[in-house]
C-alpha cells in the first residue's frame, strides 16, 4: 500500500517531562460559541487538563486525534484542551465536526510550542512554525503527570496509555 506522504524523523525536541512544571501561558481559548485569552494556570486551578498539541486544522493527524478523544469519551473525564497554530475561526469550525465538550488554544505564532520544545519548521513553508503532535496530563499544580512527544510525522500518541494516565488521577 503507497502512503500519500513521507515519514519525517523529528529532530528530539527539549520538552518538558513527568514531574516538570508545565510552563503556563495566556492564548485565545475557544469553544463553539466564542473565545477569550485564558492562561494554562487558570484552568488548572479548576482540575487537571489534557493539553493536546496538534498540527494546523484540517491536518489529518489533528483529525485522527481528536476523532479518538471524541470516540473515548475523555472530556467526560478530564478538561481536555488542544493547542495549534490555527486561529480561533478555524478552530471555531473543529469544534463544531469533533472535538465534542473540549476547547482550543490558539497559538498562531507557535510561541507555546517554543515554551514546550514542540515546534515543527514546516519543510518547503519559509517561516511557518507548528506544533509537533504532544499530549502532556498537567495536574492542578501544573505538574505534568504524562508526557508524550512525537518522534516521526506523522505520529500519534498510544490512546490506551493516555486513557491509563487519566484514569490514574
Amino acid at each position: 500500500m503507497g502512503l500519500d506522504f513521507e515519514v519525517v524523523d523529528l529532530p528530539d525536541a527539549d520538552h518538558p517531562e513527568v514531574g516538570d512544571e508545565a510552563p503556563d501561558f495566556t492564548r485565545p481559548l475557544v469553544n463553539e460559541e466564542f473565545w477569550e485569552d485564558r492562561s494554562l494556570a487558570s484552568l488548572v486551578d479548576d482540575g487537571p487538563v489534557l493539553l493536546v498539541a496538534h498540527p494546523m486544522d484540517g491536518a489529518f493527524p489533528a483529525t485522527y486525534v481528536w476523532n479518538e478523544i471524541d470516540d473515548r469519551g475523555w472530556t467526560d473525564e478530564v478538561d481536555v484542551v488542544g493547542l495549534s497554530i490555527s486561529s480561533p475561526y478555524e478552530h471555531r469550525d473543529l469544534l463544531a465536526e469533533r472535538g465534542e465538550e473540549a476547547r482550543l488554544f490558539s497559538d498562531p505564532d507557535a510561541g507555546v510550542a517554543e515554551a514546550y520544545g514542540i515546534e515543527h519548521d514546516l519543510d518547503g513553508m519559509t517561516g511557518i512554525t507548528e506544533h509537533r503532535p504532544a499530549v502532556f496530563l498537567i495536574d492542578g499544580d501544573r505538574t505534568i503527570e504524562y508526557a508524550w512527544v512525537a518522534e516521526t510525522w506523522p505520529d500519534f500518541p498510544d490512546y490506551d496509555e493516555v486513557e491509563a494516565a487519566i484514569e490514574s488521577l
